[in-house]
């Protein structure tokens, strides 16, 4: 069984830190879409350090339930970096692709209904592009949807009872 996977490059040199794609990720993913603009819930984040005209984007990976242990030092054109500022998962130990009013966690979901992802369209340097390849699969593949990520972090986070009261709770207010 074939499945075509999407993937999307980054090329840094062209990348001039505009910050369109974190414009249009997070007024897309706004509740009602296109209603609002706040870069924290964008799931494409520039690294940048505009002194040295260094702009680095990056869009947010899977979620990892513990720290790495990698923590390796990098020194590009004379400045160091840890490793953790370029890493793409949301994890404990940061507050990085964390939807900022629920803190859980956001993931790239290549603007899921669009023909490309916009933060792709709206690039208009080339520093974002995409690419598609046919990758094989053993058997179905059991992907979570944002809603069941969501819940399991909140389950991890709270406990299963006190996100079973709230969800009660609001269910019966809502009626």
């Amino acid at each position: 069984m074939k499945k075509i996977v999407k993937t999307i490059n980054i090329n840094v040199d062209k990348c001039n830190g505009c910050r369109a794609c974190e414009l249009i990720c997070s007024a897309f993913h706004a509740v009602p879409k296109y209603s609002s603009n706040n870069p924290a819930r964008s799931r494409v984040r520039i690294v940048r350090d505009p002194l040295r005209d260094v702009y680095v984007p990056l869009y947010a990976g899977e979620y990892a339930e513990s720290e790495c242990i990698g923590r390796d030092q990098y020194t590009i054109e004379g400045k160091e970096y840890d490793e953790c500022g370029f890493c793409r998962a949301s994890c404990p130990s940061r507050d990085l692709f964390r939807e900022p009013d629920s803190g859980l966690p956001l993931k790239c979901d290549l603007c899921d209904g669009e023909p490309e992802p916009l933060c792709v369209k709206w690039c208009l340097v080339g520093a974002l592009s995409i690419t598609e390849r046919e990758e094989e699969v053993d058997g179905e593949e059991v992907k979570l949807t944002e809603m069941e990520i969501g819940l399991e972090s909140l389950v991890k986070r709270f406990g299963a009872a006190k996100v079973a009261d709230m969800v009660a709770q609001i269910t019966k207010d809502k009626r």
